[in-house]
């Protein structure tokens, strides 16, 4: 498998779901909590853009404008920063 292809799989089938799973989880606690702080405020917009970033990584993959050494180091990047989290 191409690291490209390998990427793209990682971002769809994990990263992203991940991400989504978070913001759903901000939201429980600020419907639980009626309001939100602003510790939440922050964290949501950061998701929200880095999703948005994600989702241009795989527009990238799709249009070839990103080569396997990039795919590969974000691969690596990706990975390390999902054991920092375990």
């Amino acid at each position: 498998m191409s690291y490209s292809l390998e990427l793209e799989e990682l971002l769809i089938k994990e990263v992203i779901p991940d991400i989504e799973d978070r913001l759903d989880e901000i939201f429980e606690q600020i419907a639980s909590e009626k309001d939100a702080n602003d510790e939440q405020k922050e964290e949501i917009e950061e998701l929200r853009e880095f999703k948005d970033d994600l989702k241009d990584v795989l527009e990238d993959i799709q249009t070839g404008e990103i080569d396997e050494d990039e795919c590969k180091e974000m691969i690596a990047d990706i990975k390390e920063a999902q054991g920092a989290t375990e």
